[in-house]
């Protein structure tokens, strides 16, 4: 290829002679075309019209798109300039996209977004210029390159979209931006996602772990559709007046609702009165949301982590006795090890893994516990002596681990009054609506005296980091040395092996899984040197990936990753089926 700057033109003239040829001659068109105010790259091309579709990137300085200076001047308001144009990219990609011929012929798209506002690299803003990463389907009939549809997508339909997505003049009429509904939507965006994250640093000053702002949507329409609930009775949340605080935003002013101080919360109430709906906007608390979402000021300590039972997945020598010890044949639970965890002891091994990663609030509902984790009453304790029972539960550890740890948790629980005697705070659902009882709960453990007997010591036990070991991240398969990929929300394959998240709640977008996949490997290869623990070696990444961008991961520039937490990177690596640590 020459070396010269390549045009429209060029890209063009290249289109007409390879007009019939076979699919693979469509590789030639690798390279840079500078457009007028933008340049074009065509990265990867795919070999096969039924292979995943080529990789492409836009870039535009910010002299050219003239977005105005206040739409990117920091983090939060860059990532939500970027979440905006992504949106919108995707509308207009969809929109144009048209099948012209044999497998993936005609296609252009770009990362679909959901509500939750992520740091991706589809399209990536930086005080430089804007770039977006999306993919063609290069047209053909049968193996033959289609040269005529092919110029549509790559001269008309693709500058056209960038056309209205990367410049903001496309954006804001001549006579100025007031009268501008699309301008006014990206400034809501954009305050929007730099209020939640000012919210959520805010916590810390009223000793909170989650506010929840009055007038928030919580329902979901669907298990499989996460937008705002339109139809029906839709109750907005209000805080009781005893859990009321106050937060002055930066861009839409005071703010009220409930915080839910660091301690122990239990939420309780009857079956379908939305206990379980109030922890799940808890637990996607750790993200920002777009406009419109109902959770849009949600917010969660950013380590907070969902645990449950996951019976049947492997542990790998972790430190478990702080649940459960002296296990029959003198099993030794300090260095834990199975291929096939019950409910319990996986209960027990993800709170520990959690802690391990640094999470600092534990969120549970028993729906999903084990029950005989989270509770062994009086009755049971007369007829099983603790001397013939490993498990130490749930209620007698969670005051220890906030007490020994800082750890605070919260916690849904309809069935078991005992956990009274150890909470901070309970709040009561009632028909979606939240009610402080703590005082009610408090008289009623006093009147009514537990009579089990706290099991487990006095302190919460030991944490003990492990070390894995490099060789056991094998990501090789057949004559690649490295094979990874995501399967939508809950699957890498990592080599010949694969990875089950199907547990690992905290996830939102298969983008992460697939950036997690890679994460994985950038950790192997730079960081596990047999000495650092595992704590050190997710600091050192996720530390690379606040400094560099998630491009450190993979140097491909891939368009399809977005910005996961440590906690489930760690999650990712504890469920490596060859996973060995020392």
């Amino acid at each position: 290829m020459s070396s010269r700057s390549l045009t429209p033109q060029d890209l063009d003239q290249t289109l007409t002679r390879l007009d019939g040829r076979g699919y693979k001659a469509y590789k030639s068109l690798a390279g840079t075309y500078a457009f007028p105010g933008f340049r074009l790259i065509i990265d990867h091309v795919q070999g096969d019209p039924f292979a995943s579709p080529s990789r492409l990137r836009a870039i535009v300085d910010h002299s050219q798109a003239r977005f105005p200076e206040d739409t990117y001047h920091n983090r939060s308001r860059r990532i939500g300039l970027a979440d905006f144009l992504l949106r919108r990219f995707y509308r207009l990609a969809v929109s144009a996209s048209k099948l012209c011929g044999s497998g993936k012929s005609g296609i252009i798209t770009i990362d679909r977004p959901g509500q939750e506002i992520l740091e991706r690299t589809a399209v990536i803003v930086t005080q430089k210029s804007i770039e977006a990463r999306f993919a063609v389907g290069l047209p053909a009939r049968g193996r033959s390159i289609l040269a005529r549809e092919a110029k549509h997508i790559l001269l008309k339909a693709v500058p056209e979209i960038i056309g209205k997505t990367l410049f903001f003049t496309e954006l804001a009429p001549p006579n100025g931006i007031s009268s501008s509904s699309t301008v006014g939507e990206l400034y809501r965006h954009i305050e929007t996602n730099e209020d939640a994250d000012y919210l959520r640093e805010a916590l810390a000053s009223q000793d909170l772990v989650a506010f929840v702002s009055n007038g928030a949507v919580l329902p979901r329409r669907s298990g499989v559709d996460d937008r705002p609930k339109t139809t029906g009775r839709v109750v907005r949340f209000e805080s009781p007046p005893s859990l009321r605080v106050s937060f002055d935003l930066p861009n839409h002013g005071t703010i009220s609702g409930m915080g839910i101080a660091k301690g122990i919360t239990l939420i309780v109430g009857g079956g379908y009165h939305g206990k379980s709906t109030l922890l799940n906007a808890i637990e996607r608390g750790v993200y920002n949301h777009i406009p419109g979402d109902g959770r849009e000021f949600v917010v969660t300590h950013p380590s907070a982590v969902k645990i449950r039972a996951e019976d049947g997945r492997r542990i790998e020598k972790v430190n478990i006795s702080p649940f459960i010890s002296n296990l029959p044949y003198g099993e030794d639970t300090t260095r834990f090890s199975t291929e096939n965890a019950s409910g319990s002891t996986s209960q027990a091994a993800n709170i520990v893994e959690a802690l391990e990663a640094g999470a600092k609030v534990l969120l549970t509902d028993e729906d999903t516990a084990a029950t005989n984790f989270m509770i062994r009453d009086h009755r049971m304790q007369e007829l099983i002596a603790k001397s013939k029972e490993p498990i130490t539960p749930f209620v007698d550890k969670v005051r220890q681990l906030y007490e020994d740890l800082g750890v605070s948790t919260i916690l849904v629980m309809g069935g078991s009054g005992d956990y009274f005697d150890v909470a901070d705070c309970v709040i009561a659902m009632d028909a979606f609506r939240a009610n402080d009882v703590s005082e009610q709960a408090r008289a009623i453990a006093t009147k009514y005296r537990s009579e089990r007997r706290p099991e487990g010591g006095e302190h919460f036990g030991e944490i003990t980091p492990r070390v894995p070991l490099r060789q056991s991240l094998d990501a090789s398969k057949g004559k690649r040395e490295v094979k990874i990929s995501g399967r939508g929300l809950k699957t890498i394959v990592f080599g010949r092996y694969t990875i089950d998240l199907s547990c690992v709640e905290g996830l939102v977008h298969p983008s992460q899984v697939n950036a997690i996949g890679q994460a994985l490997y950038y950790a192997r290869t730079k960081y596990m040197d047999g000495k650092r623990t595992l704590p050190e070696i997710l600091d050192c990444v996720m530390s690379d990936i606040d400094n560099y961008g998630l491009d450190v991961i993979d140097p491909r520039r891939m368009g399809d990753y977005a910005r996961f937490r440590k906690v489930e990177l760690a999650a990712a690596l504890n469920r490596l089926p060859t996973l060995r640590v020392l």
